[in-house]
């Protein structure tokens, strides 16, 4: 399983709809609005990094009201 955060900026006043219509996406843990440089962070997974990839540009960057995504997977480092 690959999971990933999604980095999205919205056009104003956008972020609530977005996150919203996000949550309801299959693979998306969880979506949230936040302050800052982005408007929503997304965790999402998928079975692997095709998915992701799929997940990312066929469903999350159709959102109405999306301008940019950056997607983040997470990686597990040694210690």
């Amino acid at each position: 399983m690959v999971h990933a955060y999604i980095l999205i900026q919205t056009e104003v006043g956008k972020a609530a709809s977005v996150a919203a219509a996000i949550a309801e996406l299959p693979g998306v843990a969880s979506s949230e609005d936040v302050t800052g440089p982005y408007d929503v962070i997304v965790r999402a997974e998928a079975d692997n990094v095709d998915d992701l990839g799929q997940l990312v540009v066929a469903n999350v960057q159709n959102v109405d009201g999306i301008t940019r995504t950056l997607t983040c997977p997470v990686v597990h480092l040694p210690q």
